[in-house]
């Protein structure tokens, strides 16, 4: 049974615009609070597609074993059936071959989660609260690890990760102070690189809001499972697989992960890519300016500016809109929601809609 609590469970599944009978993906499973709700939502006459790299995530959300429940396919993909759910486990940044692999072309709505559940967290060296070996990767099967990173990479691969993924401004103190230590001995542990991240940081800032160490920490998991990487391919792919009018929505939990949905939202809301006016006009005025400098009349202006070049202000590369968005500004937790669980403090949602 999953102890992790859904955030913002309520928004995003009204949000959605569930129905009865529809096809809804729930592309990170995790502890199953969203999922079952979903499952509620769309009765016994809907299709949910619920994925996971974490097999476990999915063995504790059937309570069943698995195993007899495999749906075979061609692009050898595990993915478990009963009644009308399919189990994947698998990176959601997969998700147009999963759905291919179940013979769906199109849903309905898709949601994603990007915190990891509370059961995840639990002996994988995730937290610095508890002293446990370092590891860190979601997928059991892969060989990339946080002991690894942290014992093999260099000093300067070190400190772009922390910056790049942690946002963590003391990155190239602590990328020093790790690489001076396993000089002597390597890093085993979650307490033991706390520690060493402790010392890097200038005294008046170990005592804020937040450990230290949480920055670092929250890098490393995300270079180990290449976060990035998989949320940067996940959502054009998940803009795609909607049928028109169904919608995405993604729950984000740091400001990197925020950015690049809104980023990627705005991209596919735009439709047109042209230059704007503005520049379009300058390009005309230099264009005329270069004309009269040759000493054309002003017959011949009218001429050139009839033959101009191909840049005016209209729009050439037919670029159409593919989503409206929903949410101007991110949905963040109610009060209540935060007092009950503290951790959602940080969550925002955003969801577009298929044009």
């Amino acid at each position: 049974m999953s102890i992790h609590k859904p955030v913002l469970l309520e928004e995003a599944v009204e949000l959605l615009n569930l129905k009865k009978g529809m096809t809804v993906v729930d592309a990170t499973l995790g502890g199953g609070g969203h999922t079952r709700e979903i499952l509620n939502s769309i009765g016994s006459g809907g299709t949910l597609i619920a994925i996971d790299l974490d097999i476990n995530a999915i063995k504790n959300f059937a309570e069943f074993p698995i195993s007899n429940f495999k749906f075979p396919n061609n692009f050898k993909i595990s993915i478990f059936k009963f009644e009308n759910t399919y189990l994947v486990n698998d990176n959601f940044s997969n998700l147009e071959v999963i759905l291919k692999a179940i013979g769906i072309n199109g849903v309905n709505a898709v949601l994603a989660d990007l915190g990891w559940s509370s059961d995840q967290l639990q002996g994988r060296g995730m937290s610095f609260m508890k002293d446990e070996q370092l590891d860190m990767k979601l997928d059991q099967e892969q060989e990339n690890t946080a002991k690894k990173i942290v014992n093999e990479d260099s000093q300067e691969e070190l400190e772009k990760i922390f910056r790049e993924f942690g946002e963590e401004k003391f990155a190239r103190n602590i990328a020093r102070k790790i690489t001076e230590y396993r000089k002597n001995r390597k890093i085993e542990t979650t307490k033991e690189l706390a520690e060493i991240i402790k010392t890097a940081i200038p005294g008046k800032y170990k005592h804020g809001k937040i450990n230290p160490a949480t920055r670092t920490f929250q890098a490393i998991r995300i270079a180990v499972n290449k976060e990035i990487d998989n949320l940067e391919k996940f959502i054009p792919q998940a803009i795609e697989v909607l049928v028109p009018g169904g919608r995405l929505a993604i729950i984000s939990f740091q400001s990197l992960e925020d950015r690049i949905v809104k980023n990627i939202f705005r991209q596919n809301a735009r439709g047109c890519i042209c230059p704007p006016a503005s520049q379009l006009q300058a390009s005309q005025e230099k264009y005329l300016a270069d004309i009269e400098k040759e000493g054309f009349s002003a017959v011949d202006l009218e001429k050139a500016l009839r033959a101009g070049p191909n840049d005016f202000p209209e729009c050439r590369c037919g670029k159409m809109p593919k989503v409206k968005i929903i949410t101007k500004k991110p949905i963040i937790p109610k009060e209540e929601e935060l007092g009950i669980n503290p951790r959602s403090r940080s969550a925002k949602l955003r969801i577009c809609e298929k044009i």
